[in-house]
């Protein structure tokens, strides 16, 4: 009886114990984060790249 009562007890700590459920909630904001930063950074290099064309046409016309 005592050996059914300890082995019920660990599964019952088991189950209350939380501390893989913070890993799998961390690995997921940071999946979020980082698919926020992909998306966004289509955007963002488009809008550097003709940035840094249009410096190059203005540096090419005032160096001729």
């Amino acid at each position: 009886m005592k050996d059914r009562l300890l082995l019920l007890s660990v599964r019952l700590q088991l189950l209350k114990e939380e501390s893989g459920q913070d890993l799998i909630e961390y690995g997921l904001v940071m999946a979020m984060i980082a698919f926020a930063a992909t998306a966004g950074m289509s955007t963002f290099a488009s809008d550097i790249n003709s940035a840094f064309g249009s410096m190059g046409s203005k540096l090419t016309v005032s160096l001729t």
